[in-house]
Parts: structure tokens; sequence; C-alpha cells
């Protein structure tokens, strides 16, 4: 007999068995190399993806027909088909099977869902007078970075304090450029005012070092460098200077003060705790710099239907530093069962040894133990506001006669002037209220609309959402289809929204539509749904309320995406379109020449003599405004 039939034998065999059985017919095949296996249902979904060191030992575990918790018993039963990868090394394996979960989703894998990138302060080098912000995303620009801190709000109050003390510049280099007189922020002494010339360049240097020197943890340098300049002025009699002076110490102090936990023994850490209760958990993250807490932020990670907290940490140590600079110390509340496969994963990401640690006395331990206890109450305050969550939405069942509380709800709104700069809007909420990393705006660019044409504008964006669902997701076996359309509209845009989806073969999804109703008051709104007569909810009625904060949600979004987009359009200037004039030579023309208007007049010599513009440069600018064909 042949490979191939016997191979064909073994499918059509294989293709009769379930659970553990199943998984036992693949053990004859598989080697003892590191990899990664992933679990599939009867109609091919993924179920699990795991990492191996030996790939034949691990899957033999789930042969076994006993011994199971309940989520990996309930998890092979469900087993219909198995695939498997090798890697060269258990890291490999590591690595690969964290960019599958992030990629598959699988039901029973820890899942993290918030991947946002966390603010840092910027201290720029690109500019004699360096500007100190806020930064986001890629670190492309020159300079020092400071981070990560726990949320906006976090940066902006270090910021506003760290103006006080060091009086550095945050407005922009096209601002700064423009300036002729001191701005507000000089008056009220939160700035050296560079950009008239108040403050020497090595004076300035002087306080960009010292800032640095802060963010660095170096506070006691600063301070005795302060109290050095506090006293030399004062024995000159420079008694305003000294006082000034004075006032930076007390603004300083207070910077140090309200930096909340300080930790002598930890300069560089993140504090990672996690608490599980009732099959749902909190990791709360604390991230210590320079001796400094720069705040904390707390995670609701999907728990793959009960994982334990060893498996839940393992798994978001890896999702969460896939795209963030790991610090040098990692300290935990639990152990992981792969600490040196993590830790060797996460010092080849950053480039350097980075450590996994569980302390059980001291400093350490005590940090640890705030954490933990901060996911605990977190946990707690979610999980009430669940429930009411919970009861909402089945109330909101009820009042639209849906067959079951909505998992997905989505909002959608438009916004523009009269037609220009249209936006269409999309916020989405469900059992863990809002979810904004699923917010989704549409600049309206039909050719054809009537400028003001709501009900086009929602044709067209209901047509672009849901045919991009259809061809990523013809089967609609992901979670990011809606359980429910709410439209900011009434009778005319539901019938709208209702044709398009029948149209798709989608008219199994309930649309409502929300107007404003009688004199256009809140709590006087009128519903509308196809092919029934609209209705209206008691004033005092809680689901009322919520579609209230839903609607208004949406309205929110739509409008801010409109106005950033109309924003956008009155920055722009033909200069947008001149091949090889980026951002920085475009300030220059127009520090030069005023405008974009008369740059369009300028002769070629004229082009020439701004700085940064070359010859050849000159040449294709004079010939895009000057020339045609």
């Amino acid at each position: 007999m042949t490979q191939g039939k016997r191979d064909g034998m073994q499918k059509a065999d294989r293709d009769k068995l379930t659970g553990h059985d199943l998984i036992q017919s693949y053990l004859r095949t598989l080697t003892a190399q590191p990899g990664v296996y992933r679990m599939l249902d009867a109609e091919g979904r993924v179920l699990y993806v795991g990492k191996a060191r030996n790939l034949r030992a691990r899957v033999a575990n789930y042969a076994r027909p006993s011994g199971h918790s309940q989520r990996i018993a309930r998890m092979i039963h469900a087993t219909r088909s198995m695939m498997f990868l090798t890697t060269r090394t258990e890291t490999e394996a590591l690595l690969l099977e964290q960019n599958l979960i992030k990629q598959l989703k699988p039901y029973f894998n820890v899942l993290l869902r918030d991947d946002k990138s966390f603010p840092s302060i910027l201290v720029s080098h690109e500019h004699r007078f360096p500007q100190i912000r806020k930064h986001r995303g890629a670190r492309r620009e020159k300079g020092n970075y400071y981070g990560p801190f726990a949320s906006a709000g976090a940066v902006n109050r270090t910021l506003n304090q760290l103006q006080k003390v060091f009086l550095l510049r945050n407005c922009s280099d096209a601002m700064f450029e423009s300036r002729t007189r001191p701005c507000l922020l000089y008056q009220i002494k939160r700035c050296s005012a560079p950009c008239v010339g108040l403050v020497s360049e090595a004076d300035y240097a002087a306080l960009v070092a010292d800032a640095e020197r802060f963010l660095q943890g170096r506070t006691t340098q600063v301070q005795a460098r302060l109290a050095e300049e506090m006293a030399e002025a004062s024995a000159a009699l420079e008694f305003e200077r000294a006082a000034a002076i004075r006032d930076r110490i007390r603004a300083l102090t207070q910077v140090q003060q309200s930096q909340g936990i300080n930790p002598r023994g930890v300069s560089e850490a993140d504090i990672v705790a996690v608490h599980l209760e009732g099959g749902q958990a909190c990791v709360q993250v604390f991230f210590i710099r320079a001796n400094q807490s720069w705040g904390n932020r707390d995670f609701y990670p999907r728990t793959g239907s009960g994982a334990e907290a060893a498996e839940v940490l393992e798994a978001f140590l890896g999702q969460f530093y896939a795209d963030k600079q790991p610090p040098r110390l990692i300290l935990l509340n639990h152990p992981i069962e792969n600490a040196d496969l993590m830790t060797e994963l996460l010092s080849e990401r950053a480039g350097r040894k980075v450590e996994i640690a569980v302390p059980r006395r001291g400093e350490k331990a005590e940090l640890v133990e705030n954490a933990a206890r901060n996911a605990r109450e977190s946990l707690a305050r979610r999980m009430s506001e669940g429930a009411a969550q919970t009861r909402l939405l089945a109330d909101l069942a009820e009042a639209f006669g849906l067959a079951a509380p909505p998992r997905r709800i989505e909002i959608y709104d438009n916004s523009h002037i009269q037609g220009s700069d249209a936006v269409g809007g999309m916020v989405v909420a469900g059992p863990d209220g809002f979810v904004r990393s699923q917010y989704r705006k549409f600049n309206i660019r039909g050719a054809d609309l009537t400028p003001g044409d709501d009900f086009g504008m929602m044709r067209e964006v209901i047509t672009r959402r849901f045919r991009r669902l259809l061809r990523e997701d013809p089967d609609r076996s992901d979670d990011a289809w809606p359980d429910l359309l709410l439209i900011d509209g009434g009778a005319g845009q539901v019938a709208a929204v209702a044709e398009i989806l029948a149209a798709m073969g989608l008219d199994d999804i309930p649309v409502v539509g929300v107007a404003k109703g009688i004199d256009r008051d809140a709590g006087k709104e009128e519903f509308h749904r196809p092919g029934a007569r609209p209705f209206a909810l008691p004033h005092d009625s809680p689901v009322l309320y919520f579609v209230q904060r839903l609607r208004d949600e949406a309205h929110r979004w739509a409008i801010g995406a409109h106005r950033a987009r109309r924003a956008k359009g009155i920055g722009a200037t033909p200069l947008d379109d001149v091949p090889g004039v980026g951002a920085a030579r475009k300030r220059a023309l127009l520090r030069h020449f005023g405008s974009a208007k008369a740059v369009s007049r300028a002769g070629l010599d004229d082009l020439k003599a701004v700085e940064g513009i070359s010859e050849q440069l000159a040449r294709t600018i004079y010939a895009f405004f000057h020339e045609t064909g």
C-alpha cells in the first residue's frame, strides 16, 4: 500500500473520531520538536492555539481521558481536527503562538483586548531650543523619550508641573518662529520665552539638562543646583531672581510629592498583578521609571473561559510587550510556567537583559501587593458595573423586541456643514460598555450625492461597512457582526438602511431609528423599526437614558471626526501637492513669502533664496505653478 493511500485511510478514520480519541490518533505522526498546535471545531474554527517544547509530549496530555480542568475538558470535547507547525526553538514557538492568538482570537485562549500604545514625554532635539511635549506612537523624531506613562492625564499633569520648574517651551516650531512677543505662558511663569530671546541658548540648554535629569530620577542633583543658584542670587542682592528660583524649588517638591509611590530600591520596573474571580480577570500594571511611579492601568483580558492565574499572566506578558519596550525588571504576583522562556523572548525584544521575578518580602513585595489590591478592587467595580449593564441590555432587548440581549450594538450618525466635509461615525457598545477600539469613521466620498443628503450619506456608510464585513467574514462567524443597529434618524433613515441590508441578504439584523420626537426635545424620542409603527419609552425609563447615552456618544464621535477633517482642509494649501515639498520645506516657504499665494507668484531666483530650497526644487515649484500641459 502506498503512503498516499495510508494517509488517506488515516484521514478517513480520523474523521469518525472526536475528543481524546481524535487527539490520540495524531500522536503517531508527531515529533519531539518544539512547535505550535491548533485545535479546531467541526466548522474549522480555531478553538485553541498552544506552544510546546515537545509537541508529542504536549499533545499526549490532551489524549488522556481524565485529569483535566472543566475548561480543558470542554475544549477537548469540541475538537474535531488539529494543525501543527514545528519551529527550531521553543522561543520561536512562543513568538508564533502569540502572533496566532492575536490574529485568530481563539475562544479558549487568553486574549488581551486593549493593546493601545502608551504616551510618553518627548524632549525634542531637532531645534536649538528643544521642545518638551507629550508623544504617542512610533518614535521617529530625534530626541529623548521618557515613559511609558499610564495615561494622557498622567503625562499632562507631569508636563504641567515640569513647566513650572524648568520653564521649557511646548509650542510648535512654526509658532515659535512666528512669535514677536512673549505668550501667556511666559506671563504665568511657565516658559522662559526663548522665542523672543529672553533666555540665552546656553541658559536654556541648562534648563533642558535639568529637566532630563529629573526625568531620569536624578532629582537630588537638580535640587542642589537650584539651591546653589538661589543662594548666589540672594548674596548678590538679586532678590527677585532668588524668589523665582525659590518658587521653582517649591514646584519641584510638589512634583515629587504628587508621584505617589516612589520606591527607593526600584529604579525601573513594571509591576504586574492579576486577580481572578467569577471567570473574569483583571491585570493591573504599575509603571516605575527613574524611581518614580508614572501611573497605573488596568486590563481585562478574555480568560479563555476560565484560565488559571499563571496562564493569564504568561499570555498577558507575551501580548502586552509584543509592541512595547519591556523594562529591565518585571515583578509579578504569581509565578508563570515558562518564566525562563518568557525572559529570553522579552530580552530579545528589548536588546538587553530583562528579569522576571515574584518577590516574597521587602519593598518589591509591597509594590506587588499594592498592585494586586488594585486589581482586586478594579475587578469588583467592573463586575458590579457589568451586572447593571447586563440588566440594561436585557431591558433593551425586551423594549425593542429582540430575541436576546445584544452582545454588540453599532450606533451610526453623520456630521457635516451644508454637505461639506461630511463624515459618518460608528461607535460600538456591548456588555463591557463602549468599545472604543472598534469605533470607525467614514469620509463621505459619493460624487453623486446632493450636499446635505442625509439618506444618501447613511446609505454610503452602511454599504461600505457591511460590504467589508461580508468580504472579511462571509460566514458571519466573527464577533465583529452586530446584533443591533441604532440609527440617529427617523423612518426615512431606517427604511434606507433596511433596504441596503435586505439587498445584501442581511435583513435579519435588527435596525432601530432614534428620532428626536416632538419639539426635538430630549426625553421625547420616538423609535422607528422597519414595517412597524413608531413608539416611545416612558420618560423615566432606564432604557431611554441608556439609548440617549449611546446616541450622544455617536454624535460626539461623528462631530469630532468632522471637525478634524474640516481643520485639515482649512490647513491645506497648494504646496501640499508640489513634489518634493514636505512639512519642513512648506514651513520655510510660508515663513519666507507669507502665504501660498505669494509662493505661487514668486520668481525662480526668489524661490532659490529660501533656506533649504535647492535649485532643482525651486525649478520644480516654479514649474508647478507656471507651466501647464
